[in-house]
């Protein structure tokens, strides 16, 4: 007999999530992943300027708000034919890559992290241990025997107090949790200092981008940051200094700690690389684009099937990629919405009609989608499966060298294909993480270089035909492959939808009743407690869930998403 497991919300996640699961003799055998709130914002565009919809959608999220504005702009470019300025490409490949490395730390340090590390066992950790064991796998300068004290006095002072503020309400001591104390409290002291980096990286994000979140500074047709030496008000050398400085202060907790972190982690629970492959269709777009028009890239993408990384692998190749274009689709046989598809994008509806939650038919707010027919994985282990694939150097050596690490910490074999798991997604993220941040590094230098050639264009004025054009942008964002379809017609937008990355991962049964990506990853998870079902948890936070982009409220009445009135 089976057991029924409802958790609703899951936390340390963006947005609303409901997980199910069935649970026989220890393991899941069926599992049902749920967005709980409406999407809309492809219907708040529909009559508006194509201009303008970058800045409405990167209200779509609170967190990854750059990623939906690069999106947008892309695909009404796409649409127009509209190449854009290197110095522009260069700008916006910083800002992706700085934004990327901000939400890599945060979401292994602060999200998903207490998956698997018991802060309440750090308290019995001899700060000593835990000193010599930190300093055998890295030079960093914060696994001292003084920081590792008075970390664990920090925690002290939590626990006496009683407020326990974030670190309350977790899985302590479930049997699963496996670090040994001195681990756990390396660990807590790198989530603490982990606080300071992902700072750093967004502090770069706002110096170019104006603000964060929801950056000011794109524009279909480049970015709005004017470049004179000259003068203090537009991006000088010595705000390009700034930058330049705060990328140096990355390196060594990326190389030092976070890569060092996960390869211990994984150490501690190599069982879990027979857990949580899934769906092992990979898809993942090119992105950093080193010409105006998105012909070249920095980091390639394309996709894979079957986890067939040589003769499975079809790479994608520029902005105006048909096989990308051609190849995706969205059902919604088992979401509350009308159309039940599958459609192109270009012809996608957001139609609600809702009938509660139905095991066997409709039963999410999300869409599934589909590329060559079939549901996809995105997110940065796709990223990283397609970067190895297209035989790119860092990707190669990152992740030889991670699993050189954790084959040194166990004494085993580490195959390539222990990737295809839970524990993979996040050797992927970090994987990624230091690509982003070698590029980050590149992409200043080529600014910095293209301005000394005397080149400061950061803008080409974009112009809209009468009748009907068709666009598409993508942009490989931190949770995954995203992409906006717009459809103009006489200069307003006719149609806008986005293919996010969450509603890749967290679909929905497909047309063809095919489970999505979190639910074919759940399937055979070890579930030792139903009362604390952590190994559920560990599984889809591995994903990085971000339901507040799969999934959006609007009301049909006013128009009116939100409003609020300040007295």
């Amino acid at each position: 007999m089976s057991t029924r497991i409802t958790i609703d919300p899951v936390t340390r996640i963006e947005g609303h999530l409901r997980i199910d699961c069935e649970v026989k003799d220890g393991r899941v055998v069926k599992a049902w992943a749920s967005g709980q709130m409406w999407r809309g914002i492809e219907k708040i565009l529909i009559g508006r300027d194509p201009r303008d919809a970058w800045i409405f959608t990167q209200r779509i999220c609170g967190v990854c708000t750059t990623v939906h504005a690069i999106t947008s702009v892309r695909a009404v470019e796409n649409a127009i034919d509209l190449e854009v300025p290197l110095n522009a490409q260069y700008i916006r490949n910083m800002i992706i890559a700085a934004h990327g490395i901000h939400d890599h730390i945060v979401h292994f340090y602060h999200l998903a992290a207490l998956d698997w590390v018991d802060i309440t066992s750090a308290l019995k950790a001899d700060p000593r241990k835990a000193a010599q064991l930190a300093e055998s796998l890295s030079e960093w300068p914060g696994n001292s025997v003084h920081e590792m004290r008075r970390v664990q006095d920090k925690l002290k002072g939590f626990v006496a107090s009683g407020q326990l503020g974030v670190f309350a309400n977790h899985a302590w001591g479930h049997p699963e949790m496996r670090l040994p104390p001195e681990v756990n409290l390396i660990a807590v002291a790198h989530y603490l200092q982990a606080l300071e980096y992902q700072r750093i990286a967004n502090k770069i994000v706002s110096t170019l981008g104006s603000k964060t979140p929801h950056i000011q500074n794109l524009a279909v047709g480049g970015v709005a940051n004017p470049i004179n030496p000259d003068s203090q008000s537009t991006l000088t050398i010595e705000r390009l200094m700034l930058i330049k400085a705060a990328i140096d202060r990355l390196h060594d907790f990326i190389h030092q700690v976070y890569l060092k972190d996960v390869a211990v982690v994984a150490a501690h629970y190599l069982d879990w690389a027979g857990h949580g492959s899934g769906v092992t269709h990979y898809l993942s777009v090119p992105d950093l684009p080193l010409d105006g028009k998105g012909t070249r890239f920095a980091m390639p993408g394309g996709y894979i099937r079957g986890a067939d990384l040589e003769g499975g692998f079809t790479p994608i190749r520029s902005f105006g990629d048909a096989a990308f274009r051609d190849s995706v689709a969205e059902a919604a046989r088992h979401a509350w919405y009308r159309d039940e598809g599958p459609l192109h994008p270009w012809e996608g509806r957001t139609e609600p009609q809702y009938t509660d939650f139905q095991d066997e038919g409709k039963y999410s707010w999300i869409k599934s989608p589909t590329f060559r027919g079939d549901p996809a994985q995105v997110g940065p282990l796709a990223n990283v499966l397609c970067m190895y694939a297209a035989g790119h150097e860092g990707a190669r050596r990152y992740v030889g060298e991670l699993v050189q690490t954790v084959a040194a910490l166990t004494g085993k074999d580490v195959p390539l294909s222990a990737l295809h798991s839970t524990l993979g997604r996040h050797a992927g993220r970090v994987v990624r993480t230091a690509i982003l941040y070698d590029n980050l590094v590149a992409q200043w230098r080529l600014l910095m270089d293209n301005i000394a050639r005397g080149d400061h264009d950061t803008f080409n004025p974009p112009s809209f035909p009468k009748g009907e054009v068709r666009g598409f942008g993508f942009h490989e964002a931190p949770r995954g492959t995203l992409s906006h379809w717009v459809v103009i017609e006489d200069g307003k937008i006719r149609n806008y939808q986005c293919v996010v990355p969450t509603t890749w991962n967290a679909a929905p049964r497909n047309a063809d009743d095919e489970p999505g990506p979190y639910e074919a990853a759940l399937v055979g998870t070890p579930v030792r407690d139903p009362e604390q079902p952590l190994e559920v948890l560990r599984t889809v936070r591995s994903f990085d869930p971000c339901l507040a982009c799969a999934v959006h409220l609007h009301d049909p009445a006013t128009g009116r998403a939100v409003q609020v009135k300040v007295s």
